[in-house]
Order: structure tokens, then sequence, then C-alpha cells
């Protein structure tokens, strides 16, 4: 499935069960883990701009679609929603919106809404979709295997990079592993890199990013379509 039907539900598809905890990590890492469930604990909301890059090695092109993407915490569950109005340069909006279990992909040039239920996964959906926006140190060790790169700026933050395998399977089949960049003190991630099998290469920045934020609830309101998908 191509990312621009699908780039912000990537990982909601294939993450299926929590795994036991790692061992020790390495005091580097250890200190950046702790660091995000500090800021984990206390974060509210975030709010970015983003550039979302696919790379597809088959034919060596790059789409590149940019927006802004919201995040919410209420009650202990996450909701997310990300407006694509760039792809290329050119306009082609997007609406998609996770809450309630649910991530809702709007097309308004066809009118059509697409919808994906979490269902009984979705402790384990939402962990991935806050990878990197209020997901803490525990979340990553719980589901990856970490590698602490160092550190590394991104646009003008020091960052810590970590390098992420996954331990399920299931995963790993779709991801060989993932780079994040990410601003500890505010538990927010500057950077990511999904690398598949395939030497495809999915890469999201952001940049002016918030925390906490301030905006509209209706970001996170589902738009009604003539032609509704459900799977």
């Amino acid at each position: 499935m191509r990312l621009g039907l699908m780039w912000a539900a990537i990982g909601f598809l294939f993450v299926t069960a929590t795994v036991a905890y790692a061992a020790a990590n390495p005091p580097e890492l250890e200190k950046v883990l702790r660091q995000m469930d500090e800021a984990s604990a206390k974060f509210q909301s975030a709010q970015a701009d983003f550039s979302w890059d696919q790379y597809e090695k088959v034919v060596d092109s790059h789409d590149v679609q940019t927006g802004t993407i919201y995040f919410q915490r209420k009650g202990g569950t996450t909701d997310m929603a990300a407006a694509v109005r760039m792809m290329n340069g050119k306009p082609s909006p997007k609406d998609v919106v996770y809450t309630g279990g649910e991530l809702s992909l709007y097309q308004p040039n066809i009118d059509q809404l697409t919808i994906f239920a979490a269902g009984q996964n979705r402790e384990q959906y939402e962990s991935f979709l806050t990878l990197g926006f209020g997901g803490s140190g525990r979340d990553l060790e719980k589901n990856w295997d970490i590698t602490y790169l160092g550190s590394e700026p991104v646009n003008g933050v020091q960052t810590a990079k970590l390098d992420l395998v996954a331990k399920l399977p299931s995963v790993r089949t779709n991801f060989k592993h993932i780079t994040l960049w990410i601003d500890p003190a505010r538990g927010v991630s500057l950077k990511q890199a999904f690398y598949a099998p395939s030497d495809d290469v999915r890469t999201a920045t952001y940049e002016h990013v918030e925390s906490p934020a301030k905006f509209s609830p209706n970001v996170f309101k589902v738009h009604k379509a003539g032609h509704v998908v459900r799977h």
C-alpha cells in the first residue's frame, strides 16, 4: 500500500502483541529512556509541521507529502490527526485521524472515507502511534531492541539517535529497523526513518514542534463522506 494512502497508519497494521522488557541497557541509552519516561508522564499534546518522504528503490523515486500533525492525550489514550496538504509540491489534501480505536483516512478528491479498526490490539497500536510523540522509554523497551547511536543535531536541537529492531517477527517482515532522532527532554521525535526489507525508506521530519500545543479539537473530527470503506 503506497504512502499516499496509508503513511500515518503503517504501524497499526503490524503490531499484534506485547513482549517482555529488554535486558539492562548501556548507561547512555538508559539515561535517554528514563528522560523519555519523565517527558511521557507530563505529555498532553503536540503539534508539528511534517515532511514525509517515501523512497521506492525499484523505481528510484521519491514522493514527498507535507502538512501538519497533531497529538493529544486523554485519559491514558492518545489521539492523532494528520492534515496532508501537498504532494511533491502540488495540492493533494488528505486527512488521517486516529481516535476511539479507529484510524480514518479521508480523501476529499474522491469523497471517500477509509476506516481501519484497531480492535483488541488497540494498546499495541497506540504504542506504535506514539513512537516519538509522548511514548515512554518503557514503551520502547516492550517492543524493540534498542541501540544508542549517539547524539546528533536535527534542526538545531541536539537529539538522541536510537535504532530500533522489532522483537516481533511480524513487524520485522515490514521493517528491518527504524531510526529515531528524539528530543528526550520533550519526549518528541524530530526525525524518523523506516527501513523496509525491499530497501524502500520512509523518512519523516518534523519542524516547528510545539509541546504542549493549543489547537482546535475539530482536527480530530472524522469527515463524513459519500463512500465509506471499512477494514
